[in-house]
Parts: structure tokens; sequence; C-alpha cells
């Protein structure tokens, strides 16, 4: 058997277990409440790695290990951004979200706001939804485009062929299982996704002749890569580490990520899903520092004209492993990007289907009439995505830049200020959600991102004072009793 074709045998056997696990989810899947939320049943294990593999999309495998092979140690900041923001999630959002959602019923997370606040005109939830439908939009149709490109180049397809199948079947499970599917294939890609980004990391640091060996050989093509600066001074350093440490504010407002927890069996569940978590979050992404560390020594091509360090991972499986390992690893690159996508559109149709249609509109389902609702919205919003990834449309890609942002803006601060403390009301939380997303939309635009600051710093935290503020103004105005 040639190499190609064991690699296109691994892939398609992994395709085949992740349809296998839909349609066994499927098989439980009867009530809103196990389409939304598998009848809020997620154990330990499945909350954790669920939770922390539908965060990481391609970036980690892609994203962040061309990161650490182009800027070197200094790119290895993003880490401890990223597990703040896992510690943040986990160990005070996700508790306080369960009892929430469990004591109010809540299925999605407009619907937690609207049951939190109360929201009688429908006005938070309908501003909650647009902000999610307008993020996950382009951000959908992009990870098609990517699930499309990652067939091409592992598999073979053409790659229309490839969004296709691989959106066929993201469609096809999540379809299939709804939210206990989606979980569980989550699981199931982040394990793969841990495991390759610690085997990877071990195989190449070996072959650059360790760590410190790998140090050397990087500070003799540029110092700059072996300083935690990065070669970077003054406002410049301080401007760069803060971004990068930023990113985890985005985690506590990521719907497709906290739903999670809103589904966690109990309380018990959470605090062990604490550990298992963190402790995944270390392996993968100081696996895919050290991973693009070693890179540069042993595929220093990759910065020539042409090369693109984004495909050092696939590039050097394919050049150093063994065909059946290689389809391993590979199969790697599609969890992490899978395992967004089918999170991301059971979102997006829960918006459609729960929030819009029963909430804002009033279209009041029977119990089968609404995982039937669900089931279809997924299909619609699965097809348009692939039908816009098809067609190349790169204005996708700026909704893109604003997504992980936005969400993270609009719904972060309202979310750890309205579980633990009174300091916002309805208005508000209103004021948070949409001032979030504007600050960031704003910020990006005028191109403050590049020359400041990454946008999600000051949108998070000027969402956060203006929902005071507005809150303390409303109290003033309106009795603290017909506030909320």
């Amino acid at each position: 058997m040639s190499a190609d074709t064991t690699i296109v045998a691994i892939v398609s056997l992994y395709m085949a277990v992740l349809l296998g696990i839909g349609w066994v989810a499927g098989q439980r899947t009867r009530s809103p409440e196990d389409f939304f939320l598998a009848g809020r049943s997620l154990g330990a294990w499945v909350t954790a790695i669920s939770s922390t593999a539908s965060s990481e999309s391609g970036w980690v495998v892609l994203g962040a290990v061309g990161l650490a092979y182009k800027e070197g140690v200094s790119a290895l900041w993003f880490a401890p951004g990223c597990l703040l923001g896992y510690a943040v999630n986990l160990y005070w959002l996700a508790p306080r979200l369960r009892r929430a959602a469990a004591a109010q019923g809540s299925m999605t997370l407009p619907d937690l706001l609207a049951d939190r606040y109360g929201d009688p005109l429908r006005v938070l939830r309908s501003c909650a939804v647009l902000v999610i439908l307008v993020s996950l939009a382009g951000y959908l149709a992009a990870q098609m485009t990517a699930t499309g490109k990652a067939m091409e180049a592992i598999v073979g397809l053409d790659y229309g062929v490839g969004i296709l199948v691989g959106g066929s079947i993201i469609i096809a499970y999540t379809l299939l299982g709804g939210f206990r599917a989606v979980s569980w294939t989550d699981f199931f890609q982040g394990l793969v996704m841990v495991a390759s980004l610690v085997l990877m990391p071990i195989l190449a640091l070996r072959s650059a002749g360790g760590y410190g060996a790998t140090l050397e050989k990087l500070a003799a093509i540029d110092p700059n890569l072996v300083s935690i600066g990065g070669g970077k001074q003054g406002l410049a350093l301080v401007g760069a580490v803060v971004g990068l440490l930023g990113i985890g504010l985005g985690y506590p407002g990521q719907p497709h990520v906290i739903t999670r927890y809103m589904a966690a069996q109990d309380d018990e569940k959470i605090r062990r899903s604490q550990v298992i978590a963190m402790i995944w979050g270390v392996l993968v992404f100081y696996g895919a520092g050290l991973l693009g560390l070693a890179g540069r020594v042993l595929m220093p091509e990759l910065m020539q004209d042409g090369g693109d360090p984004e495909q050092l991972f696939p590039l050097l499986a394919r050049r150093s492993l063994h065909p059946l390992l290689c389809g391993i690893m590979l199969a790697a690159i599609l969890s992490a990007i899978m395992s967004t996508v089918s999170s991301q559109l059971l979102v997006a149709a829960s918006c459609v289907s729960r929030d819009l249609l029963e909430k804002v509109a009033g279209f009041k389902n029977a119990s089968r009439r609404s995982v039937l609702a669900g089931r279809i919205a997924v299909l619609a919003i699965g097809v348009i995505a692939m039908l816009v990834a098809l067609g190349d449309v790169r204005i996708v890609f700026w909704f893109v830049l604003f997504a992980w942002s936005g969400l993270g803006a609009a719904f972060g601060p309202v979310l750890l200020l309205g579980l633990s403390t009174d300091l916002v009301t309805r208005k508000g939380a209103i004021a948070g959600v949409l001032s979030g997303f504007a600050i960031t939309v704003a910020w990006k635009l005028t191109g403050l991102s590049d020359t400041v600051v990454y946008e999600l710093v000051p949108a998070f935290f000027g969402a956060a004072i203006l929902a005071i503020v507005v809150s303390a103004v409303e109290r003033r105005i309106i009795p603290r009793s017909s506030n909320r």
C-alpha cells in the first residue's frame, strides 16, 4: 500500500468514526433539551475536552505553529494568555453558568441572558442573536473553506469536492445527534489533537538535536528568535505581549464553548473537568509552540518566497513519519477544524430555531417539532456555509477578523459580571453586548489593532465599563425593584 493510499485510508476511517458517533448519539436524542444540551448529562472528560477542542480550530495546529516558526520564543506569550482564559472559564464561569442554566431551564446563551436579566420585549435576546449570527456567518464559511483546503492537501481531493465531503460529514453527524453528537465527536477529536501535539514536537525536537540545541540553532539564525521580547522594545513590546495575553479574554464569551458548561451533569463533573482541561491546554499550546521552534530549524525553507510556515505541521509529518502515523497526524488537522465547525454550526442553528422562531417570533413547537426545527436549521445553515465556501468569497474572512474578539467582548463581560454580581441590569447588559461588538469592529477598522493593541483588550474592558455605567444610571432613574 502506497503512502498516499495509507493516509487516505486512515482519514476515511476517521470520518467513518465521526459518522458512527453521530448515529449513536442520534438514537438518544428525542427532546429539545437532548438536541440543544445533551439532556444536561455531560461527564467530566467530555465537558473538559469537548469545550477546549471546540475553542481551538485550525489556528492551533496551523496558525500557532506557524507563529512560533516565524516569531520564535516570543510567540509563546499566547500560551499563558489562552490558559488564563481557560482558568477564568473553568474555575469562575463554568460552575455559576451550569447552576444558573439548570435553575432557569436555559438551553442557549441568549436564553440564559434573557432569563437572567429579564427580557419582556425580547430586545436583549434579539441583540444576542444578532451578534452571534453575524459573527458566526463568516466564521462558518471560512471554516468550511479550511475544511476543503485541508481535504485537498491531506487526501488529494479537489477543493470543491473536499468541501462537499467534509462539510456533508459535519452536517450529518450534527444533524443526527445534535449537541450530544457534537460533544462526543469533539471529545474524540480533542484526544487526536492532543496526541498529535505531544508526539510531533517530541519527534521534531529530537530530530533538531534536543531543546537546547534547537535554541542554539535558532540563535544562530536570528538572536531575536530566542528572545522573550522578539526584538521589540518599549511600547511596541508592551502592545505585543498584552495583545497575545489578551487572546484569553475571548474565551468567556464564546457560545460554542460555554454551552458545554451548561450541559454538564453536576458541579462535581465541572470540578473534575477543570484539571483535565487545563492539562489539555498546557500540552496543546506549548506543544504547538515547541513544534514551531523545532520546525524553523528542520525546515528553514518555509521562510523563503513561496513558503508558508502555517503548513509546517502537515509538511513535516509527510517528510518524517511512517504513512500510518502520518495519516493520524494529518487527521489531527481535520480534527481541529471540524470540532469547531460542528460546534459553531449547532450554536447558529439553535439561535435560529430556539431563539428566533420560538422565543422572538413566538412559534410554539412541541418537543418533536422543536427537534425537527433544530435539525432543519442545522441543514440549512450548513448548506449555506458550504455554498459560500464553494464560491470562495473573500469577504467571509473579513467577518472572521471580528468573530473571536466580537463574541468575547460582547458576552464575556456581561456573563462574568451578571453571574457573580448585581452590578448589571437589563439595559446595562444590552449596552455591554452591543458595545463589545461595536468597539471590536471600530478598533479593527481604524487600524488600531496593528498600531496599538489587539482589539479584544479595549473592547472587553470598554464593554464592561459601559455595562456598569448604564446600569448605574438606570438604577438612579428606575427603582431597584423594577430595573430587571
